[in-house]
């Protein structure tokens, strides 16, 4: 005779489902149907999460860089650009970093931005 394991799988499924939305509120954490829309829903979100959390820091990063740069006398495109120009390969998180926690050596990238717009002016 043939065993057939549907109710042991669909047993299976539903409690993972239903483990995996334990501290959900109401019915959510009881339910199956609503548990399974709001596992998966809630997997979305934490994808979407993470994306959005990297833009995040990378506007935080720009903006510490423009609020030093303006205070060494300079815009952010403006900075950047000469550092383009000068060949400095550093990442904006590495630029934030030391305009908050050094400012003497951020003022020095801008010395070096300003030199190389000033000679790319010229030219």
């Amino acid at each position: 005779m043939r065993i057939k394991r549907s109710l042991h799988a669909k047993k299976k499924r539903r409690e993972r489902f239903l483990k995996a939305a334990k501290g959900y509120r109401g019915a959510i954490s009881r339910r199956y149907k609503l548990a399974k829309q709001h596992y998966y829903r809630a997997k979305w979100y934490a994808y979407v999460g993470r994306k959005i959390k990297k833009r995040d820091y990378r506007s935080l990063w720009i903006t510490r860089i423009n609020i030093a740069a303006r205070q060494n006398g300079l815009k952010y495109s403006q900075l950047m650009h000469g550092l383009k120009l000068a060949n400095v390969a550093i990442n904006r998180k590495m630029l934030a970093e030391l305009a908050v926690n050094d400012p003497s050596s951020f003022s020095e990238y801008v010395k070096i931005a300003k030199e190389h717009l000033e000679k790319h002016a010229t030219v």
